[in-house]
């Protein structure tokens, strides 16, 4: 009896802890969408500027001390300059001591976001007359409908074109890479081969030349030359003669 009362108490005591569990789960879910939910409000409430041009030495830092005080800055992005797309002779100096070409401001409210817009477009950036982007313009414009979230597909998108168009680079480099080495062995066989040729060439005429200089002397007999002077000629015997024609 005491060991099934124990073992009631254990099951009920789980069970309890499995709907307490299930209760912080539950819980913490409805937490979760609740908070997505008030982000999703403060994300419908920000406005987001975007920045044509950002002036040589000025960074992330710079930018939002300047702008933070026109209103509440959320996120900064700023995208450093493409110097592959730039023609190399027309750089200038300010180009070379650009450290960003564009940049995104996400400020907290976007009827703000348009009000600095509107209010800095080209004007003199000013403020302490040391700095260098003193007398650079303003080139802000307020970006209606556009979240953050617009801006990360955006640069996923430029980010994957980027890397397609490299790969897509890399690939036709390997193809003339190929095709010159194969040219190039083509090239070699063919020299190898012309030069077989040519000695080949020289070694048959030079076996020529050998057997047109090698002259050969045969010893020959010296003619019978009878008392007279002149040569005489072997005669046949009677006997020869009898044997050939049958003669008697």
């Amino acid at each position: 009896m005491k060991v099934s009362e124990e073992e009631g108490e254990i099951n009920a005591t789980t069970t309890a802890s499995n709907v307490e569990n299930t209760k912080l789960k539950l819980k913490s879910k409805k937490m979760k969408k609740k908070q997505l939910v008030k982000e999703a409000e403060k994300a419908d409430k920000r406005g987001v500027c975007y920045l044509s041009r950002i002036p040589p030495h000025m960074d992330h830092v710079k930018l939002r001390h300047i702008l933070s005080q026109f209103g509440d800055i959320q996120r900064i992005f700023l995208a450093p300059p493409d110097y592959a797309a730039e023609v190399p002779s027309k750089r200038s100096r300010g180009s070379r001591d650009q450290l960003f070409a564009e940049g995104w401001v996400e400020f907290a409210n976007k009827s703000v976001a348009k009000r600095v817009a509107n209010m800095l477009n080209g004007e003199q950036i000013g403020g302490k007359k040391r700095s260098s982007f003193y007398y650079d313009l303003w080139n802000i414009k307020y970006l209606s409908k556009f979240k953050w979230d617009d801006l990360t597909e955006e640069l996923a998108l430029k980010r994957a074109i980027k890397e397609q168009k490299l790969r897509l680079e890399l690939s036709a480099a390997k193809k003339e890479r190929d095709s010159y080495l194969s040219k190039v062995d083509q090239s070699r066989a063919l020299d190898a081969i012309e030069e077989r040729l040519k000695k080949k060439q020289k070694v048959e005429q030079d076996s020529v030349v050998q057997v047109a200089k090698v002259i050969r002397h045969f010893p020959q007999t010296k003619s019978i030359i009878a008392a007279n002077g002149k040569e005489s000629k072997a005669e046949l015997s009677n006997d020869i003669l009898d044997a050939v024609f049958g003669g008697s």
